[in-house]
Formats: structure tokens, C-alpha cells, sequence
């Protein structure tokens, strides 16, 4: 006799068999209000829309893509290009919460496994396509990680070209400062949404792929802390502005040590005291006179950036080692705390190094291990908070908790910069030159 378990369809299986099509008028509706609550979902944000080309008198299939600055942007989007119908594109490991799952069926949202080859994800994207879809995604593949905007996916000015469908094009300003990934608490303030028509067919037809992901980046290139300087606007941060920084802010820049903390709207070091509050601003206010302070959390991790294309440059053998906890996505139970993203399944040893990523450890009770190579790897997926990242590893999802919380940022940086200089698939964009000045990368 067959185990239960064993007949019972696993979580993978009902992402498998899924049959995506354009949502019900009936659960649209019902979307629609849950995105206008006030006080919980879109309108606490206080979102300014601005229709420049509105996308509902376009007829047939469509994409929408946007700059993804946080985990709130499915409700702006949602707003903005409404009454019209829509898929979006969300993370595979998302269809295994116990929050997102039914909603996510209900309104026909189309799973994806982030920076890998897809097959599942290509049938779904394809069938509704031909059926005069319109879908929405982010080419960057995940939302801001500390403030302005990644580089678009490689080849998705390859993928854009070969379904020749109008693009329309969402800006977002202010959507990471109202709810970032170093907190999973939201901060209120102002969100600014604009939506024109980026391309059409035969503007498609005309360009070359590496043209459409230039433009993309160049349209895509915003930083929110810089923005605000400009804006000064207020947000809800509760005295919280600085909670879990450090895992991107690690290093200092004043003693170069990697012993950053943070304490509520504070960042220090515990070697030498240098440090600063965040305020309702965003404002980094240093201690005293004598703190060494980047302006924003993006001009520290160029700071952290540039040390590292000089430090794996000068040694040859540079390796980074840290204990880690590792998880994995259930079978049959969604997860039901919203802020997790496995369950937790082993533990071992991270490295990286100029061959690749490693891990050796153990993973449900059994020795377990692999290599990846800078080839087929050139980011860390960092989903909702910055105490983890991610990788799929023949397919499947790994979360990787370092015990140290400030190893996540140190381990983003390295693995990009690794990339760019063994492989370089994954460019640099132009705001950042300054930090190959005397590099093989820099532009003549």
C-alpha cells in the first residue's frame, strides 16, 4: 500500500501542471479592491500616477516592465495600467507561501525561477502571448538591494526582440525608501509611478538586442537615496532606518575593517567607533567631525565595491570562507511565515573564490557539495531581506543564511565582480566607470 504522502501532489507538481490564462473578471475585480485599500495596501503609500501613453488603448499582447525598486511594486503596477488585465511574473520560490499562493492563482501570476533557464516559464509566457496577453516583469530579475537600480538580465533585449510586442515602461521613484530589503518593516512616505510607451513592433523590429538593453539601463538608472536629497520627502522609518544595514554596509570607511553593526537608525563600527543615524530622510549624519560617513547606503556599497575589484585583482588566490546555514523549498506544506524563504535543511561552509562558488556541508543528515562557475553565475539572488541569498543549483533552490549576517553583502559584491572579471557577460552600467579606472575594464 502506497505511503499518503507519496499520492499526495507535492508543491513542485501543482506549479507543473499549472495552465496559466487571463484572470477572471471576478477575482480582477476583487484585486483591484484589495490594491485601493487605504491604510494597508497602496493608497498608505501615497503613490502619484502619471499615464503618459495609456496602455488600455493598445490592442493585443503587451509587455510592461518596470524598474523594480521594492516588494511592494505589484500594486503599483496593478494600478497604473488598470481596468486592463494582466500577468505578472513573480519569483518560483513565492508560489510556496501560505500568503501569496492564493492570490498568486486566483489573478493568474506566472512563476519564474530567477537568473535560470526556465522551460515551465516559457511554455506558460508563450501561451499567453499567442493568446494577446499582456505581461509584466522586471528585467532586472529581482528588486533593489540597496537603493538604485541592477543591470537589466542578460538577454533580455534578446527576449524582448524575438516576441516584437509593444513594451510600455513603468518608472517607480521612492518605492525602495517606503519599503527597502535591509527591513522588512514598510516606511511610508511618497511613491511616484509614470507609465509611457517604450516601443512598438517595427521599433523592436529595428533595434539590435544589446541596443534595447542599453536603453533599458539607461531608463532603469535611478537612485533613491540621491533622488530624495533632491525631494526631501518623509518617511515613516520609525526610528528603524538602519536595521540590518550592515549585512550591505560591512565594511568601514574609516578604519577598513568588516565590523559594521546597526541598532535601530544607527550604523557603527565596533572596531573604531566611526559611524552615523539615519534619519526620517534618509540622511546618513555622521557622529561627529571626525566620522568617515558615504552619503547613502548606495555610495557604501561603491565604496565596498571598489575595494574588491582591487582586492581580487592583486591576489590571485583571494578566497572568502563563512559558515552558513543552508534550506531548501518543501514538498508538500507552504510555508507560512511570510518573511521566510525555505526550510531550513543543512549547514556547511561557503567559499568563493576566482574558480567559482563552493559549498561543502551536509544537507538532510548527508554530505553535500557544489561548485558553480562564474560562467553560468553572475549575482546572488537576495529576495526580500538581506540576511540571506540564493542560488538554484541544477534547478533547484538552495537559500544560504550566513551566520554572520554582514557575509551577504561581501558575498553579493564578490560573486559580481568575480564575474565581470573572469567572464563579463553581466557588464558594469556607465554611473559606476569610476571604479575600473586602471582596470581591463575600463573604457577607453
Amino acid at each position: 500500500m502506497k505511503n499518503k504522502k507519496q499520492e499526495k501532489q507535492t508543491i513542485a507538481d501543482g506549479i507543473n501542471n499549472m495552465q496559466i490564462k487571463e484572470p477572471s473578471s471576478f477575482w480582477w475585480f476583487g484585486y483591484t479592491f484589495l490594491a485601493h485599500l487605504p491604510f494597508v495596501f497602496a493608497p498608505k503609500y501615497h503613490v502619484k500616477y502619471k499615464i503618459i501613453d495609456d496602455i488600455n488603448k493598445e490592442k493585443g499582447p503587451a509587455f510592461v516592465v518596470w524598474n523594480h525598486q521594492s516588494r511592494r511594486d505589484y500594486l503599483f503596477i496593478k494600478n497604473i495600467v488598470e481596468p486592463r488585465k494582466f500577468n505578472m511574473i513573480a519569483g518560483y520560490t513565492e508560489f510556496h507561501k501560505a500568503h501569496l499562493r492564493p492570490l498568486f492563482d486566483k489573478v493568474q501570476v506566472i512563476p519564474k525561477k530567477n537568473f535560470t533557464q526556465d522551460f515551465l516559464f516559457l511554455k506558460l509566457l508563450n501561451r499567453r502571448i499567442k493568446d494577446g496577453g499582456t505581461i509584466a516583469f522586471s528585467p532586472e530579475g529581482m528588486s533593489s538591494i540597496y537603493g538604485c537600480n541592477q543591470p537589466v538580465v542578460p538577454g533580455t533585449g534578446r527576449f524582448l526582440k524575438h516576441y516584437a510586442i509593444p513594451v510600455y515602461f513603468v518608472k517607480l521613484e521612492g518605492a525602495y525608501l517606503s519599503s527597502h530589503k535591509t527591513c522588512t518593516d514598510d516606511h511610508p512616505g511618497k511613491v511616484f509611478a509614470t507609465i509611457s510607451k517604450l516601443w512598438s513592433k517595427e521599433d523592436l523590429e529595428k533595434l539590435t538586442p544589446e541596443e534595447i538593453d542599453d536603453k533599458l539601463n539607461e531608463l532603469f538608472t535611478h537612485d533613491d537615496y540621491a533622488w530624495n536629497k533632491e525631494k526631501r520627502i518623509k518617511y515613516k522609518t520609525k526610528g528603524k532606518a538602519a536595521v540590518n544595514m550592515s549585512s550591505i554596509a560591512y565594511k568601514c570607511p574609516r578604519c577598513g575593517k568588516e565590523m559594521m553593526r546597526d541598532n535601530n537608525n544607527k550604523l557603527y563600527c565596533e572596531s573604531c567607533g566611526n559611524g552615523c543615524t539615519i534619519n526620517d530622510y534618509y540622511d546618513f549624519v555622521p557622529f561627529d567631525e571626525t566620522c568617515v560617513v558615504p552619503e547613502s547606503l548606495t555610495k557604501w556599497v561603491e565604496y565596498e565595491r571598489g575595494e574588491i575589484i582591487k582586492d581580487i585583482r592583486k591576489d590571485p588566490n583571494y578566497s572568502f570562507s563563512f559558515k552558513v546555514k543552508i534550506g531548501d523549498l518543501p514538498k508538500y506544506e507552504f510555508i507560512k511565515d511570510k518573511h521566510a524563504g525555505s526550510v531550513e535543511c543543512g549547514e556547511g561552509t561557503f567559499t568563493i573564490d576566482h574558480n567559482g562558488l563552493h559549498f561543502v556541508g551536509t544537507r538532510h543528515g548527508e554530505e553535500y557539495k557544489f561548485d558553480l562557475s562564474y560562467q553560468i553565475y553572475y549575482t546572488l539572488v537576495i529576495e526580500e531581506a538581506t540576511d540571506v541569498f540564493s542560488l538554484y543549483v541544477n534547478g533547484e533552490y538552495i537559500e544560504v543564511k550566513p551566520l554572520d549576517v554582514r557575509s551577504v553583502g561581501k558575498a553579493l559584491f564578490l560573486t559580481e565582480e568575480m564575474h565581470r572579471l573572469h567572464v563579463n557577460t553581466w557588464k558594469h552600467l556607465p554611473t559606476i566607470d569610476y571604479l575600473y579606472k586602471g582596470t581591463e575594464l575600463e573604457k577607453k
